[in-house]
Order: structure tokens, then sequence, then C-alpha cells
């Protein structure tokens, strides 16, 4: 079983979302332990930066792509293109959008939610679902999906972020069980608040954030050993069994009371 910090010679990582801060993270991790990167995002520059930091900081190899995952096509053409030409020993899913009604607004846009439930279930599962049959040809390989502890809840202020969440942890679940007979692990990872520059846009109170290098330490440790489900930090465990036993009629003034202030 590896281990975090432990990968071997040659081991081959994808990682999608890697111009964003917890994307990042996990590409300098995994370059520290010496992985092959592939580096996927919307944002050239960051890459370009984030692959020179990477091959700094130990990676053997680093290549870099600039796609928008909102053009599906585009995205499984260039998963499989890299696949059959290097295949990945492991893959995490780390890009998403988050966001919140606007201010006046009784509920989100439909704009907004079909931009929030593109990217943050219907591409990852799409690739998540194309590398995952390659993988299981191989009887090898290892699949992380980034989650949310917002999609244990009904937020009625984030809908469509919980919401899009939750689908994919559903995803998660039924290709964990489809493809542990053909070797290959699906891990989802569900945290609290991360300290990024899009979190930090949502005002109100964010207890428990996570740095993006500890909240990174904690998806890689959880993939590599292969763990179904991970919550991080576990506080957020308790808070979702506690919401869960609530009676609809304490649980409703809850979820609404947790609104941001002006939403």
């Amino acid at each position: 079983m590896l281990q975090f910090g432990t990968m071997p010679p040659g081991f081959r990582v994808l990682i999608v979302g890697a111009s964003g801060e917890l994307g990042g993270a996990l590409a300098a991790a995994c370059a520290r332990a010496g992985a092959s990167l592939s580096l996927w995002g919307r944002d050239s520059q960051k890459l370009e930066r984030a692959s020179a930091q990477c091959l700094a900081a130990g990676a053997r190899a680093v290549s870099i792509r600039s796609l928008d995952l909102r053009d599906l096509d585009a995205a499984l053409r260039a998963i499989a293109a890299e696949d059959d030409e290097s295949p990945f020993d492991m893959a995490v899913f780390a890009a998403g959008l988050g966001d919140i009604r606007g201010a006046g607004q009784s509920f989100e846009n439909p704009q907004l939610v079909a931009r929030l439930v593109s990217v943050n279930f219907l591409a990852p599962s799409a690739l998540a679902s194309a590398l995952a049959q390659r993988m299981a040809g191989r009887r090898h390989g290892r699949i992380g999906l980034i989650g949310s502890a917002a999609s244990f809840h009904a937020l009625p202020f984030a809908a469509t972020y919980a919401s899009s969440k939750a689908g994919l942890a559903r995803f998660a679940d039924a290709l964990r069980i489809a493809m542990r007979p053909h070797g290959v692990s699906v891990t989802l990872v569900s945290p609290g608040f991360i300290d990024t520059a899009a979190a930090h846009r949502v005002p109100g109170p964010k207890p428990f954030m996570l740095s993006p290098d500890r909240a990174a330490r904690a998806v890689l440790a959880a993939t590599l050993r292969g763990k179904g489900h991970a919550i991080v930090p576990w506080p957020f465990a308790i808070l979702r069994l506690i919401v869960a036993a609530l009676p609809r009629v304490l649980r409703d003034p809850l979820l609404r009371s947790l609104a941001p202030p002006g939403i």
C-alpha cells in the first residue's frame, strides 16, 4: 500500500484544477514525492508557475494543459490522449466552483445553477468515469474526487454548490463500488472550509478553516490509502450526524439561519 510521500519512480499523477490554491498545493506535494505530473487548469500563467515550482521541488516531469471543463468533449479527448501516451497511476479532480445566491435574490439564477453543475458534478464525474475504465483495464489506479462538507446539508443560500457536491459524492460511492473488483480505488474527500481567495469572497464565519497545504495532505493521504470517504477536519463529520438527526421542523430554520449576512 502506498503512503503519502512515498510515490515510486515513474508514478504519474493528473491534477485537475491545478491553477487553484488546493490544486496547486496537491501538485506541490506530489512533486516533493517525486511524481511525474500532468497539471490541468483554466489559468495558463498559474499553470506555468506551478510547473516551474514543481520541477524545482523534485517532480520528475511536468506537463500542463489549459482548458475549461465546460468544454467536456475537449476534456474527454485530452484525458484519453494523455493516458494513451503515458498511463496515469493516480488522478485527483480538484477543480470546482463555489458560489451563493446574490443579495436580494430569492434563489440562485439558472445560469449559476448550470455553471456550478457543469464544473462541480458533470465534468469530474465524466472524466473520472473515462479514466476509471481505462485503469480497470490495467487493474491498477487511484482516483480522488473533491467533494465538500456542504454536500451534507440542503443549504438554501448555496443550493447548487451543495447539491452538485452531493451528486458528486453519490457518484463517487457508486464508482468506488464498481471499480473495486478491478483493482481501482476511488476516494471522496469532503473538506470543510479551505483558506482560498474564493472562500474569502463569501462573507460569514468559517470555523476550522484548513490551509491548502493541510487539505492537500489529507486528500493525498486518503487517496493513496484507497480510503472510500474522508471528512476533514473531523468536526464536520460530527456536525453531519447532528444535523441529520434533527427533525425537519428544527433543521429547516437552522439551515436558513446559516446564510451569510446580507444574503
